[in-house]
């Protein structure tokens, strides 16, 4: 049972596009791999639909909680004082309608991932990043993709069975989304789907008994703090 989920500010973003790309494909994964979650997000893409259309109507925020409310409430303010011109719908939907029809309509069907001879199921939030190599290092591999966002580092993680990462700290922020297989640290166990978000608060050392394939985000290097990774510390920069 998935246990970690993201922050319902963080669904309320994704769901009015707010995220930077390499957040939205977390969040996209694990509404894909957890059905309530999923249904929230449904819920929240509905009501920021209504409210872009409908901004002056109260109604297009119902059956939320207060927070998601008050938000909805304040991007309704902000999208009133530019000042932009008003939409009209009308023509926009009409010269939508008049594309001609897509030839090739992307499937939502889990995509197929493989590394080091095991095969991996993943959301098809994926298809337009796996083309890339794996890096390997050990038990360790990983396939770095391209989001273009300054210093943030997403990336396919693969541990082997067996494998460990040592045990270190964050001196940004790290999400971790585990998307196959399973691993543990010091905080608990986790299975397909968690969701976790940790920082410089956090020290950890994740192992895995099976093996496990995660989607991992950095902003910053790790800092490991014990043994002999931490004569890997002065080059973080170079290997996050």
């Amino acid at each position: 049972m998935i246990k970690h989920h993201p922050q319902p500010e963080l669904l309320v973003s994704h769901a009015n596009g707010d995220l930077p790309l390499s957040m939205a494909i977390a969040v996209s994964a694990h509404c894909a791999l957890c059905e309530t979650c999923r249904e929230q997000l449904a819920l929240l893409i509905e009501q920021a639909a209504n409210l872009a259309l409908n901004p002056d109507d109260a109604h297009a925020v119902k059956h939320t909680d207060k927070a998601t409310i008050h938000n909805a409430h304040i991007d309704a303010e902000n999208t009133q004082a530019t000042n932009l011109p008003v939409m009209d719908i009308d023509a926009m939907l009409a010269q939508i309608m008049a594309q001609p029809a897509a030839t090739h309509v992307p499937s939502n069907a889990p995509l197929d991932v493989q590394v080091k001879q095991q095969h991996y199921t993943v959301p098809s939030v994926f298809r337009q990043h796996l083309a890339r190599p794996w890096q390997i290092l050990g038990k360790v591999s990983r396939m770095r993709f391209d989001v273009d966002e300054m210093n943030t580092r997403a990336s396919l993680l693969h541990i082997d069975a067996q494998g460990e990462i040592p045990q270190h700290t964050h001196k940004g922020y790290e999400l971790t989304l585990l998307l196959a297989g399973e691993f543990s640290d010091l905080n608990g166990d986790y299975v397909p789907g968690d969701f976790i978000v940790l920082d410089s608060q956090h020290h950890h050392s994740p192992k895995t008994v099976d093996g496990c394939l995660c989607y991992t985000v950095l902003d910053a290097p790790l800092h490991f703090t014990k043994g002999l990774s931490k004569l890997l510390n002065p080059i973080g920069e170079l290997i996050y």
